[in-house]
């Protein structure tokens, strides 16, 4: 079932303030009752990873079929479409580490730095990268609703469980600043990237490529400074139970879509 623009717009706005809350709540989340940080971290780790390797950067690499045909475009592959389009994934990936890598070195080393925000210059930039990255997840998301709702619901649940990732970065690098009002300013960015599928809705398949692509690559880093710089922050086994999970899920919805 194929929904109108009007309705996939209605359906956008509910996640948008779904994924806004999962932000909000993110703090929470990671501190479950009975349940290590690192592992609540780690399963929501797996299940980004899941989703960037088993359905977003495969279906870039099919040059976005299902979105071409929804906005009735023809769109010719070309070896040379498809290196851009994983370039612009490769440029998200290496903004958001530089990102990172200003962040951290900016704190100083030890004594009253360590405990303190980075300079305001570095915190906005940051916050400001992240807030773009989320209006680009609910800039599209609309499109995303229209080529296939259950894919669509796959997306917000391995956007909202990385959420959780992204704020705990956020926190430890910014704890003063991102702790106070930081998390409002992100969900704010997911509530304006709503406002603008609504006034400009993407009409171009290469764009829409473009902007999954720069998002597959920002997640791709996010989860990597994660899970990988030190074993006491992360549960392996955990991370193999989102992915595992994630990648099950996603493969009964892909059998019964071709159902459909």
């Amino acid at each position: 079932m194929e929904l109108s623009v009007t309705a996939s717009l209605l359906g956008a706005l509910v996640i948008a303030v779904a994924l806004a809350g999962l932000h909000l709540l993110a703090p929470r989340i990671r501190g479950l009752p009975g349940v290590p940080e690192a592992a609540t971290a780690s399963f929501a780790g797996g299940i980004s990873v899941a989703y960037v390797f088993l359905h977003l950067l495969p279906e870039l690499a099919e040059g976005n079929e299902r979105v071409a045909e929804a906005l009735r475009e023809q769109v010719q592959a070309t070896p040379l479409l498809d290196l851009a389009i994983f370039l612009v994934a490769l440029a998200g990936f290496v903004l958001f580490y530089g990102l990172e890598r200003l962040a951290r070195g900016t704190r100083g080393q030890g004594g009253e730095r360590e405990a303190s925000d980075p300079p305001a210059g570095v915190f906005f930039l940051h916050l400001g990268s992240f807030t773009a990255y989320n209006a680009l997840i609910t800039y599209t998301m609309p499109l995303r609703l229209r080529t296939g709702i259950l894919f669509a619901l796959l997306f917000t649940l391995a956007m909202g469980l990385h959420f959780v990732l992204t704020d705990r970065g956020l926190g430890e690098n910014y704890p003063r600043r991102f702790r106070a009002w930081g998390r409002y300013v992100l969900a704010g960015g997911l509530v304006a990237g709503w406002v603008l599928a609504a006034l400009f809705a993407p009409t171009n398949t290469l764009v829409v490529s473009l902007l999954t692509a720069f998002i597959a690559g920002s997640i791709l880093l996010n989860v990597f400074k994660e899970e990988l710089p030190s074993e006491r922050r992360s549960r392996f086994g955990w991370f193999c139970v989102g992915l595992v999970g994630y990648a099950l899920l996603l493969g009964t919805v892909t059998a019964l879509s071709q159902e459909v």
